[in-house]
């Protein structure tokens, strides 16, 4: 059955169909006049369930998610004829959503766009809320805009080709919205994991509608991120850093930021100390990292240049307890001493 989850956006709003077929795509736009943005391993797999339309394919990976790309799109968009009564679908993981999006967004000053989510990490994080962008000199993001899609289909069935590094991706974005908002599904991950982890049907149905759920309601009452959308950041402000410098994937990134970022809750006394050890024994049982080898100066330097910063301070997420969470300023040159937890210097 499919469950249907609504977001409100100031131009428009969008619906996320958690259990929907990519088989079914063609029932909620218009095929004639539809570009599909795709990877080459998407198609690979899937490529013979699209509808009839048009497909630009483009290479899988976060590399690709740069402004050459956008232009090849644009360009192809060109070469189709595309004008204002087209429509744009993105089927792929979090870089093909944004990338997608963004382009679908820019071009002719706006089209309209949905999405098929193929990743457990983009159906619970990246395709949902309406933020699209590009990276630029390895900066995540740091081009891009807001902008909802009219639709976006969270098809279960597709995550059974993905390898567990790219599940773990998406474990991660779920374990950080039960730590900052809902101790109920924080305490089902922990008695769950093994199924969970296993793909298990019921099990991953509730994780992924429960997920969008918590992202949809704060992304509802905050669409561009000028209070409570920052609490969706727990972990990011780290884990960004961790990602651009040693290039490790989206969601161990984000379980080591979350680490760090646990540790400062604690010191700064926000959190119980018992509650930063469950926090860490989540992250182990999903497979992501509590420590990582790196440069302590890059990973400061990489902060500094994050787009969320505010002249020498950042909003920083701050978790008060399993399942709730706060956001505070915080100094970038305060968050150095707190890395020691996590980082181990080369």
């Amino acid at each position: 059955m499919v469950k249907t989850i609504k977001i409100k956006g100031s131009e428009g709003d969008s619906v996320v169909m958690v259990g929907e077929s990519l088989l079914n795509l063609g029932r909620y736009l218009p095929v004639e006049k539809t570009v599909i943005i795709t990877d080459k391993n998407i198609w690979h797999f899937h490529g013979k369930d699209f509808p009839p339309c048009r497909v630009i394919k483009i290479e899988p990976g976060e590399n690709t998610k740069n402004l050459d790309t956008v232009r090849h799109i644009y360009e192809r968009l060109l070469e189709f004829g595309v004008d204002r009564s087209s429509y744009i679908a993105g089927i792929g993981g979090g870089v093909v959503c944004d990338i997608a999006g963004f382009a679908a967004s820019t071009f002719l000053r706006g089209l309209r766009f949905g999405f098929v989510s193929s990743t457990l990490l983009s159906q619970v994080d990246a395709s949902v809320g309406g933020k699209n962008g590009v990276n630029l000199d390895g900066y995540k993001n740091i081009v891009g805009l807001f902008s909802q899609p009219e639709f976006v289909i969270c098809d279960l069935n597709l995550l059974s080709t993905l390898p567990a590094k790219e599940l773990r991706n998406g474990f991660g974005e779920i374990i950080k919205h039960a730590a900052i908002r809902d101790e109920g599904l924080f305490t089902f991950l922990e008695e769950n994991y093994e199924k969970a982890l296993s793909l298990d049907p019921e099990i991953i149905e509730r994780l992924v509608y429960n997920s969008v759920r918590i992202k949809s309601e704060i992304v509802s009452r905050d669409e561009k991120e000028k209070g409570e959308r920052r609490k969706l950041n727990f972990g990011h402000t780290f884990g960004h850093a961790f990602e651009k410098i040693l290039g490790i994937p989206h969601g161990e990134a984000v379980g080591a930021g979350m680490i760090a970022a646990g540790y400062l809750s604690v010191k700064k006394g926000f959190l119980r100390q018992e509650e930063f050890e469950r926090l860490k024994r989540i992250v182990r049982l999903f497979g992501l990292p509590v420590e990582l080898t790196c440069d302590r100066a890059k990973v400061i330097d990489a902060i500094r240049r994050d787009k969320k910063r505010e002249d020498a301070s950042l909003h920083f997420v701050f978790l008060s307890g399993i399942g709730a969470s706060v956001v505070r300023e915080i100094p970038v040159n305060e968050l150095e001493k707190f890395l020691g937890v996590v980082i181990s210097d080369q």
